[in-house]
């Protein structure tokens, strides 16, 4: 498996840097297209819902339980 990848997102207005397994990044853009949102407005949202926790993760680690939680929904789905 490839090692991390950092890019850069604007998020509230600003940029901020994600490190990702391109694993993650392919998954994170294909949520994007399937909701028709731009990568950062999908990042946005993402890290609007993890600083209403209590305890804050990282934002690549949100975005990695976002996105696991996402392929549980689907695969629950497709199993009914």
């Amino acid at each position: 498996m490839a090692g991390p990848v950092k890019r850069s997102v604007m998020v509230a207005g600003h940029a901020t840097s994600i490190s990702l397994e391109p694993i993650f990044w392919n998954a994170l853009s294909a949520a994007a297209a399937e909701e028709r949102l731009p990568l950062s407005a999908l990042v946005a949202r993402i890290d609007a819902e993890r600083i209403e926790e209590a305890e804050p993760p990282n934002l690549a680690s949100a975005v990695r339980v976002w996105l696991f939680h996402r392929a549980q929904s689907r695969s629950a789905t497709n199993a009914r």
